[in-house]
């Protein structure tokens, strides 16, 4: 008979798995062989049943799953800033869509590079983005070893990177291709939203994911104008023109999704469609506060984005949960709605469900894949500590976080990370944005 060895064991105060109905496990631990959970427990036990293996012990430790963050466009790192204080339409055609125009597929790794810095340090072990230069966003992702959904997004207008809309279609071909067995890296469909993309586009689009077996991830209903110009344009708002084309199904992850009715809830829940929450980027751009109480109550499997960071103005999940468990109380008037333990769920086996992975992420337990953060409690913000998970949606930071861990192999150790040159990384994003920053003052 084999034996099964362990390439690592982490150990803590408390082991957090995320599973249904596990409560926090005190002195616990996790095993880790390859890519692999081998076992979770107690850590005397783990210790014991795994000799000789590297050991990270942690005696303030919390260990828990990776956050996945569920939309983002992580090179707009580097837009961080500069259109502040705008409402969408305004921000995205009179700065974003000029600037994304003069991008090259370097400039796109670097911001991305920049953001996964942030979003690794943060506690953030999967994202799901829907950019330009898709493949800069990919490549970046795997130098980092971050786990990472993409897709080239398309819209009915030329792209710096694939030129006219019909290369979009081999551009997105040719990424599928690519990475259909990478163990990290995960390829979308990504239309950018109804008001950029003909209904042509967005059902060729749709076939290709369905023949892919993907994701379909599209900006929904965000704003007022979107709705009001889908309806001048196809007399339907745009969750009722994706159903009309035969596009809302189990595989759509919807962003946004701030201006619902509730028979377009009711839709959305019976087509088994997911949706990503991204709240700080909702109210920085006064879009609004989606209706996320009524879709959990309506059974819709709600993940937790922080958007780009040019409208955000960062990608801390530990900070978009404190803001969408508080805010969402008021937004009801009841302090019960978007409990600690709703919004934990939603920024780690939520999230890996919206993005179809809650076999493989999300939570800890034996056969999953290693995705897995410690944070440090020994900080006075987290003293004294009565419930865990009320800590980690109320009072933890990103900042928090001392080590991760990704497909089994540590990223970063005592917050430093062990797969990117984060200085270089630095200097090169600041210099980027001194050549931003000229061309938007015409100097």
């Amino acid at each position: 008979m084999k034996t099964i060895t362990a390439d690592l064991i982490l150990t803590g105060k408390y082991l957090l798995t995320m599973a249904p109905d596990q409560p926090p496990i005190e002195d616990g631990g996790i095993a880790i062989g390859g890519d692999t959970i081998l076992a979770v427990g107690g850590g005397a036990e783990l210790l014991a049943r795994f000799p000789e293996t590297r050991v990270i012990a942690e005696a303030h430790g919390l260990i828990m799953p990776g956050l996945v963050n569920v939309h983002t466009h992580a090179a707009m790192s580097l837009f961080r800033g500069l259109a502040d204080d705008l409402p969408l339409m305004r921000w995205l055609h009179d700065t974003i869509f000029p600037l994304e125009a003069t991008l090259t597929g370097e400039v796109v790794h670097l911001g991305t590079l920049l953001s996964i810095c942030e979003m690794i340090k943060s506690g953030t072990t999967a994202f799901c983005d829907m950019y330009l230069f898709a493949g800069d966003v990919a490549r970046a992702a795997e130098e980092a070893g971050i786990r990472a959904w993409v897709g080239e997004v398309l819209y009915d207008f030329p792209s710096p990177n694939y030129g006219a809309l019909e290369n979009g279609f081999t551009c997105m071909q040719d990424l599928f291709d690519r990475y259909r067995h990478h163990p990290l890296i995960t390829v979308a469909a990504s239309p950018h939203a109804v008001y950029t993309c003909s209904p042509d586009l967005l059902t060729r689009l749709g076939a290709m994911a369905w023949d892919e077996r993907s994701l379909y991830v599209i900006h929904l209903s965000e704003n007022e104008e979107e709705v009001r110009a889908c309806l001048e344009r196809y007399g339907r708002t745009p969750v009722e023109h994706l159903e009309s084309l035969g596009l809302l199904g189990s595989r759509v992850v919807a962003g946004h999704c701030v201006m619902l009715t509730p028979s377009e809830i009711a839709l959305l829940a019976k087509r088994g469609v997911k949706v990503a929450h991204c709240l700080e980027s909702n109210l920085k751009l006064a879009s609004g506060i989606a209706p996320v109480v009524q879709m959990l109550e309506a059974g819709i499997c709600v993940g937790l984005g922080t958007d780009g960071s040019g409208s955000n103005n960062d990608v801390d999940l530990f900070g978009e949960m404190s803001t969408a468990a508080k805010l969402h109380k008021v937004d009801r008037m009841d302090p019960t709605v978007m409990s600690a333990a709703t919004t934990l769920h939603a920024a780690t086996l939520g999230g890996a469900k919206v993005l179809g992975a809650e076999r493989l992420i999300g939570s800890l337990e034996p056969g999953k894949k290693a995705d897995c953060i410690v944070l440090d409690l020994d900080q006075p913000h987290l003293t004294p500590l009565y419930h865990p998970t009320s800590h980690l949606v109320y009072a933890a930071r990103g900042s928090d976080v001392i080590h991760s861990v990704i497909n089994g192999r540590l990223v970063m150790r005592d917050r430093r990370l062990l797969t990117l040159d984060e200085p270089a990384i630095l200097a090169r994003a600041a210099a980027v944005g001194v050549g931003f920053r000229r061309g938007r003052s015409g100097n």
